[in-house]
């Protein structure tokens, strides 16, 4: 598989020179000064692509061209953005960038309650505590309802922990949810939130599910046309959030919507961690059954906390090779399928990975990295899946 590495543009607290001492053979990065609707203009394009060719690297992968939630609830600017979507990629395209990751998850993307968890070892990890989101939910962001969401025997400990809360505890709370996420195309203020889950009401999961397929019918077409390859990234986590719905969490939502629109462009991306906060995910499973589709890979792992509700569980990111994710097994199936495409002569057999996530260890602690994309905690990814890669090359 083709090493990766995300790179968030120049703000990026890691220097692009500095990939080639960790053996980085190409970059994921996206233009994130564009909001989600709108057409990403062939000059910004260009002077991305300028950058890391200066660097001595190339854009291999968009991660990521958002879906706006105006095409995800199909609201009035649907087709605006719809038609800046394929004006997007018809720029890309023309410019040899063919792969592009987006996802599908309603408001909010991939959420962590806490974005640096100690952990036994000295560094941190982020994680997710459910008990920490419903107060949340309930207490700082009052969703109408909010409540039914939740077992009700972990009610009276939201409540205690909603008291034990300071006001600089809470809003960290909040920010980790709805403002803290690198790279993100969209932060959202409460009072935004709020909104946007009205843009949602009396949409099911079937419904979102509609959506998507809709949304697909009009760009993958084009994509397609283009030689590009398009790849859902899935929910994370792999469950509902917010009462809403998530139609992006396991290998049959995958089916489902690779069936309903069946081009090869249109694909998956395959997140071991956010599939693998299932208790019952099987990555190498995953890739025998949706491989030829799989355009792109994020490897990390997760972890679950014991005694945690079974289908809203806690979790914590693991290192990549500790969590309950098999990834031995997982990359040698997707090295399998690569040697199959391979001898099909796909010119696309080689897919593209990266070491998602990490841990912050040593030189990242401090405050100074970016929550989720650390330097040494990603290093050492690389280094334990590149023993993989090379184990079953």
């Amino acid at each position: 598989m083709k090493q990766c590495w995300r790179w968030f543009g120049p703000d990026d607290p890691i220097a692009l020179r500095d990939l080639h001492q960790v053996g980085v053979e190409g970059i994921v990065t996206a233009l994130h000064q564009f909001p989600p609707g709108v057409l990403w203009s062939g000059a910004a394009i260009d002077e991305r692509q300028q950058e890391l060719k200066a660097a001595g690297f190339r854009w291999d992968v968009v991660e990521s061209l958002p879906v706006s939630e105006a095409i995800k609830t199909q609201g009035p600017d649907m087709a605006p953005h719809v038609d800046a979507y394929c004006e997007s990629l018809h720029a890309l395209a023309a410019r040899d960038i063919t792969t592009v990751c987006y996802n599908f998850m309603p408001i909010l993307d991939w959420t962590r309650t806490d974005l640096r968890a100690p952990q036994p070892h000295g560094g941190t990890a982020m994680a997710f505590d459910l008990v920490d989101f419903a107060v949340f939910d309930i207490h700082i962001l009052e969703r109408a309802g909010a409540a039914e969401s939740y077992p009700e025997a972990l009610l009276e400990t939201v409540s205690e922990r909603n008291a034990t809360l300071t006001d600089a505890e809470k809003l960290r709370l909040c920010n980790n949810i709805t403002a803290g996420l690198p790279g993100a195309n969209d932060t959202w203020s409460l009072e935004d939130v709020r909104a946007l889950l009205a843009t949602y009401q009396g949409i099911t999961a079937e419904r979102l599910r509609a959506n998507l397929i809709d949304f697909l019918s009009e760009v993958t077409p084009t994509a397609q046309a283009l030689g590009m390859r398009l790849c859902c990234h899935p929910d994370d986590p792999p469950f509902s959030l917010l009462g809403l719905p998530r139609v992006m969490s396991d290998s049959d939502d995958y089916a489902a919507v690779l069936e309903a629109v069946d081009l090869p462009a249109n694909g998956a991306t395959l997140c071991t961690g956010s599939l693998g906060v299932a208790r019952d995910f099987d990555g190498a499973a995953f890739v025998r059954r949706h491989g030829s589709r799989i355009h792109f890979a994020h490897l990390r792992n997760t972890r679950r906390i014991t005694g945690s509700d079974t289908d809203t569980p806690d979790f914590f990111e693991a290192p990549h090779l500790e969590g309950d994710t098999d990834m031995v097994a997982t990359v040698a199936a997707l090295m399998a399928e690569q040697h199959r495409r391979r001898d099909a002569g796909r010119r696309d057999w080689q897919i593209p990975m990266r070491p998602d996530h990490g841990q912050e260890l040593l030189g990242d602690l401090g405050g100074h990295s970016t929550p989720g994309y650390p330097l040494i905690g990603r290093m050492r990814g690389l280094a334990e899946l590149r023993g993989i890669m090379a184990a079953c090359a």
